[in-house]
C-alpha cells in the first residue's frame, strides 16, 4: 500500500508542473492588453508614455522567458504575483475567497452522498418498482433543473410560505458557525439536488452492473442473505466508479459555482474568475486556473487512494 501512495504521490509533481507552465504560456495567447484596459476604462484619456511606465511598473515589459522565470521561480515560495488590476497578491485575493466555495463545495458533496448513494442502492434493489421509478424522475428532475434557478425557488419559497428569508452573504465558520450554516446550507442544498441526481443515477447503474456478476451468483447459491450480498459484494464495488463522479464534481464546484454565488450574493472563486476574465488580469487568472488544476489533482490522488482502499487488487498495478 505504501509503495501504491508513493507512486501516486510522485505523478503529482510532474502533473503539477506541467500545468504550471501550460498555464503560464496559454495565458498570454488571450487577446487584448490588459494595462491598457485598465488605464483606459470608462474612456479615460492615457498617454502612450503612461501605459509603458505602467508595463515597466508590472514587469510587462521583460522578455518573455524572463518572465516565465521569475513566475516559476515565486512558485517555489508560492507566490503567484500581485493581480494587475487591484496590485493585491493573487494569493491574497484567492485567500480571501476560497473559503466560501470550498465550504459550499463539501456541504454540496455531503448532502449528495447523504441522498445519493441509499437511493441508488434502493433504485437497484427494487428495480423498475414503483420506488424504482419515483426516484429516478426524482433524479431526472435534478438534472434539469439548475441549480441557481433551484436557489430563487428556494429563497422565495421560505419567503412566501414562512415569510422568512435566509442570511445572505458569508461569515466564517470560526466566527459565527451557527450564521455561517445557516447562510450556506441553502447554497449546498440548491447545487446538492442537482449533484445528487447524478451520482444516484450512477450508483443504481454500477449496482445493477455489479449484481450480474458470477461472484453474486455464487454467494447467493451458498445461501447467503441477500442483504448481507448487497452490502458486502456489492455496495463495495459498485461504488468504485460512484467515488470518481464524487470526486470530479467536488472539483468542478470549486470554481463552476459563478450564478449560485451571485443568487446568494456569495463572494467565491467563480465570481473572481469572472471578474478578473473581465479585466484581463491574466496574473490572477493564471492563478486561479492553477488553483482549480490543483484542486483536480488532489482530487484525483484521492479518489486514487479510495479505489485502493476498496479494491485490493488495485494497490499491484
Amino acid at each position: 500500500m505504501l509503495g501504491y501512495i508513493l507512486r501516486r504521490l510522485l505523478m503529482v509533481i510532474p502533473t503539477l508542473l506541467g500545468v504550471a507552465v501550460a498555464v503560464f504560456f496559454l495565458i498570454r495567447v488571450m487577446p487584448g492588453d490588459p494595462v491598457v484596459v485598465k488605464l483606459r476604462a470608462d474612456g479615460a484619456n492615457v498617454t502612450e508614455e503612461t501605459i509603458q511606465a505602467e508595463r515597466k511598473r508590472l514587469g510587462l515589459d521583460q522578455p518573455l522567458i524572463v518572465q516565465f522565470k521569475d513566475y516559476m521561480i515565486g512558485l517555489t515560495r508560492l507566490d503567484l504575483g500581485k493581480s494587475l488590476w487591484t496590485g493585491q497578491s493573487v494569493a491574497g485575493e484567492i485567500a480571501l475567497r476560497f473559503p466560501v466555495s470550498l465550504q459550499v463545495a463539501i456541504m454540496a458533496t455531503l448532502i449528495a452522498v447523504i441522498i445519493a448513494v441509499p437511493l441508488g442502492t434502493l433504485c437497484a434493489i427494487y428495480r423498475d418498482s414503483w420506488l424504482d421509478n419515483v426516484i429516478r424522475v426524482v433524479a431526472v428532475s435534478g438534472l434539469a433543473i439548475p441549480g441557481f434557478w433551484l436557489g430563487m425557488l428556494i429563497i422565495l419559497g421560505l419567503l412566501y410560505f414562512f415569510n422568512w428569508l435566509p442570511k445572505i452573504g458569508y461569515v466564517s465558520i470560526f466566527e459565527d458557525p451557527i450564521t455561517n450554516l445557516s447562510a450556506l446550507f441553502w447554497p449546498a442544498l440548491s447545487v446538492g439536488y442537482r449533484y445528487a441526481a447524478v451520482v444516484t443515477r450512477m450508483m443504481r447503474s454500477a449496482l445493477l452492473e455489479v449484481m450480474r456478476e458470477d461472484y453474486i451468483r455464487t454467494a447467493r447459491a451458498k445461501g447467503v442473505y441477500e442483504r448481507l450480498v448487497t452490502r458486502r459484494h456489492g455496495l463495495r464495488n459498485a461504488l468504485l466508479p460512484v467515488v470518481t463522479v464524487v470526486g470530479l464534481e467536488f472539483a468542478f464546484l470549486i470554481g463552476g459555482l459563478v450564478v449560485t454565488e451571485q443568487v446568494f450574493n456569495l463572494n467565491g472563486i467563480g465570481k473572481l474568475f469572472v471578474d478578473a476574465t473581465a479585466r484581463g488580469d491574466f496574473t490572477l487568472i493564471q492563478g486561479l486556473v492553477l488553483l482549480i488544476a490543483t484542486v483536480f489533482v488532489i482530487v484525483n490522488l484521492l479518489v486514487d487512494l479510495l479505489y485502493a482502499a476498496l479494491d485490493p487488487r488495485i494497490r499491484l498495478t
